[in-house]
């Protein structure tokens, strides 16, 4: 009886009564255990069937009777029974064959056929030429390579080759590649697991292309070693391994994993080719960030390559996934390429500020603390009405940068009878609106700051709020929160007052123009020039006080359209020295002064600040010229701020017995702080916060202060090398050494740039002087730059 079995397509058949030998015989198609004879005219195969030296062919040959067939049958059924009695002595494999047969290792030598490793990823076929010391040898691979492999490098001795000409090895790779079927793995391991029976690589080249010829071999072995799913390695002595068939399940298994990375794969090719055709399209027909995100799975690609650029990975997924794209595209696996592919496909711009990504800073208000300010903005009662004092009749001045959308303070001021001059620092009342732990509130804190970059503005509170509700502006009826101080002739406080009030600013000034106006001494002005008068009473007290003058230049830049690849760039140098900027940074100092001293009398806790005095004395820097480099020597002197929360403590850098920052409520949250536990304290209420409570909040918001301090500088930074960048190489800039680092390598001021640099210098330069150099480099994305000293050349 002859059963028959299907499998993909084909047929198996076998006699339900055949021994083991018999039934591995009989096969359909091109499965047998025995040869098959090819007929080279036709180029098919035939089973043969041998018994000794006599072979029964089917399309013609010998032929035997059937006594002498029986007769062979029975005598390999004696040599099976016999060979199983010795088993019993020998290794055996799982399925009980014999191991140390299967697994006998042929010695290499010269003009044998091997596969070897090259590395992890490279698998090579190549020809044994020498011996090289005791073990190693040297093997002329397919590439035309030859090199010394070690005895474990070798993954597989082809069977059957002497003296291979090497000239030869790519054809035969060639061909065996030609010659693979991965399917054949299925019919095989279908009979295989069946038997219980496992196999080697020449086994099963005779099982499934009827030869074990070294072609055939070489196929089944690298059908077998890149299996994932069929076969598993039973046991391996050096390049010799046995395979045996996989249980179904697990075969199972593994089939749906092989699918679904296949479907990962094409899923991966099509990202990839979708990468390249956007990459080849002009800058403006690129996609927008946003149709990166309608599909799920290329959604998932794209935050996978963001998180890579910004070395932020939440995952070894996310990783894995950014690596096989830059792979894919030909790209090294860092971020500075996973970066550069999301700038050339459009989906960042050129000048992406990843500080911003990495620190996670957020640009937009959501759409609940949107909707919650639009309603107390125009919904929200005004708890101090009663008790604002009309201030409505003092000539205001509100001085600020050009592009200042947060105008938070202005300045009045006026000359008493007895000569003494009186002060009043406005500061804009964002609690009119905003509670203590609302939710506009708890926003604010979260965000701790507004952001100021050369690029935009990105605001504590919700923009319309912040700059329609809470700002001060020309010519309005606005609330807000007065300091009233009276100085003594010498510039200490004589008396002062807090109060709620509504000011109406007269004039809103820039400090270019302000400066302006301070020249010209005009009669109309007054009230400025008393301002101005007082601000040098207040900073020749504060010096005599221990106070630490440390006025230098800073930069600041106004980019126009950054989305743009070369967006205009505005840089202006401020000089901290300049009359409207003392002025102002006088009277902000003066109020917190006022509010220390206030808190301090009525036992309210507030954010405190002070510095403990240097204990250099700043008089030994008086050698060095005023400005930047003094300035820089004696800045990298002093130490370290401290707050406390129940009681002033000394500010040493300013000279002051106590100090709170109060004057910018709007842009900074302790700011905000101090004016909830003043103001409560100015309607008779206890204050909302303890120290112990403001404490905690403050670290919070330094925590974020520090962020945005760092995305500031760097981002200030990155736009001057920028700026930098676009201009003629040949240009000359002056720079001052602010100190030595090592021989003749000094950090550098630019002065028209307010940047700090580093360069070599000719012998006989010193910390102060000036000298010129040019940019000979400057890449801001890798915050390189590079200086070269312009040597004068001598006169006669």
């Amino acid at each position: 009886m002859v059963a028959f079995r299907a499998v993909n397509g084909g047929s198996l058949f076998r006699s339900t009564a055949a021994p083991p030998l018999l039934t591995f015989c009989c096969r359909f198609r091109q499965f047998s255990s025995l040869p098959f004879r090819r007929n080279s005219e036709l180029g098919l195969r035939f089973p043969v069937f041998c018994c000794g030296n006599q072979f029964l062919e089917y399309g013609g040959g010998l032929s035997l009777s059937a006594h002498s067939l029986v007769d062979c049958v029975m005598e390999e059924l004696t040599g099976w029974r016999s060979r199983r009695r010795i088993r019993a002595n020998v290794k055996l494999t799982s399925s009980g064959e014999l191991l140390d047969d299967k697994l006998v290792n042929r010695e290499l030598e010269k003009g044998f056929l091997l596969e070897f490793k090259k590395d992890t990823d490279r698998v090579l076929l190549g020809v044994a030429q020498r011996p090289d010391g005791k073990k190693n040898w040297m093997v002329y691979d397919q590439n035309g390579v030859t090199s010394s492999i070690k005895p474990q490098q070798i993954t597989y001795i082809v069977p059957g080759v002497e003296n291979f000409d090497q000239t030869e090895i790519s054809k035969f790779l060639q061909k065996a590649h030609d010659n693979l079927d991965p399917t054949l793995l299925e019919i095989a391991w279908v009979e295989l697991l069946e038997k219980n029976v496992s196999v080697t690589a020449e086994e099963l080249a005779e099982m499934i292309y009827g030869s074990s010829e070294p072609l055939e071999s070489y196929c089944a072995h690298l059908l077998l070693s890149n299996d994932e799913v069929y076969f598993t390695v039973l046991a391996t002595k050096g390049s010799r391994s046995i395979y045996g068939p996989r249980p179904a399940g697990q075969v199972e298994e593994l089939l749906h994993k092989k699918l679904a990375r296949e479907a990962a794969e094409k899923e991966l090719q099509d990202f990839v080719q979708l990468l390249v055709s956007v990459k080849a399209k002009l800058t403006l027909t690129k996609p927008a960030k946003s149709s990166w995100m309608v599909d799920e799975k290329n959604r998932y690609k794209i935050e996978s390559l963001e998180a890579y650029a910004i070395d932020a990975c939440n995952n070894v997924e996310q990783t894995k996934t950014a690596g096989m794209i830059l792979k894919a595209m030909g790209l090294t696996k860092t971020p500075s390429s996973a970066l550069n592919l999301l700038v050339n496909i459009g989906y960042f711009p050129v000048h992406v500020n990843l500080d911003m990504l990495k620190l996670n800073i957020h640009t937009n208000h959501s759409d609940e603390i949107i909707a919650a300010a639009e309603s107390i903005l125009y919904e929200s009662p005004d708890s101090d009405e009663i008790n604002r004092e009309d201030l409505t009749h003092l000539k205001v001045y509100a001085i600020d940068v050009d592009e200042a959308d947060e105008l938070d303070d202005a300045l009045s001021a006026t000359k008493l009878q007895d000569g003494r001059m009186k002060i009043w620092i406005h500061v804009a009342d964002p609690t009119r609106y905003v509670g203590p732990r609302s939710i506009v509130d708890r926003e604010a804190l979260r965000r701790g700051t507004s952001v100021f970059l050369a690029t935009g503005t990105y605001p504590m509170f919700p923009e319309k709020l912040a700059m329609e509700g809470m700002s001060l502006k020309q010519g309005e009826l606005c609330k807000a929160v007065s300091v009233s101080v009276i100085l003594h002739s010498d510039g200490s406080i004589a008396e002062y007052s807090i109060q709620n009030s509504i000011i109406k600013p007269t004039y809103m000034l820039t400090y270019e123009t302000a400066t302006e106006l301070l020249r010209l001494n005009l009669e109309e002005e007054a009230e400025l020039k008393i301002l101005s008068e007082a601000a040098a009473l207040r900073l020749k007290w504060r010096c005599q006080e221990g106070a630490i003058d440390t006025p230098t230049l800073e930069t600041r830049i106004k980019v126009v359209n950054p989305e743009d690849p070369e967006p205009s760039i505005n840089l202006y140098i401020e000089n901290h020295a300049d009359p409207a900027m003392r002025l102002v940074s006088e009277m902000m100092i003066l109020c917190g002064e006022v509010v220390a001293a206030f808190g301090s009398r009525n036992n309210i806790p507030l954010p405190y600040r002070g510095q403990p005095q240097s204990n250099i004395d700043v008089s030994a820097f008086s050698h060095l010229p005023e400005g930047p480099v003094r300035s820089s020597a004696i800045v990298r002197t002093l130490r370290a701020a401290e707050i406390d929360f129940n009681k002033p403590i000394r500010h040493g850098v300013l000279g002051l017995p106590g100090y709170v920052q109060f004057t910018s409520p709007i842009r900074r949250y302790l700011d905000l702080l101090a004016h909830y536990q003043v103001k409560a304290f100015l309607r008779g209420e206890s204050p909302p916060f303890s120290a112990g409570q403001l404490e905690g909040m403050a670290s919070m918001v330094n925590m974020q202060v520090r962020s945005v301090r760092k995305i500031s500088a760097s981002s200030l930074r990155y736009w001057i090398i920028e700026f930098l960048r676009r201009q003629p190489r040949e240009k000359k800039y002056r720079a001052l050494i602010l100190r030595f680092i090592k021989d003749r390598i000094a950090v550098l001021f630019l002065v028209e740039v307010g940047l700090q640099a580093s360069a070599w210098v000719s012998a006989g330069s010193q910390v102060g002087d000036e000298v010129e150099v040019q940019v000979e480099e400057a890449h801001p994305r890798d915050d390189v730059i590079s200086l070269k000293e312009v040597i004068r050349a001598e006169t006669d």
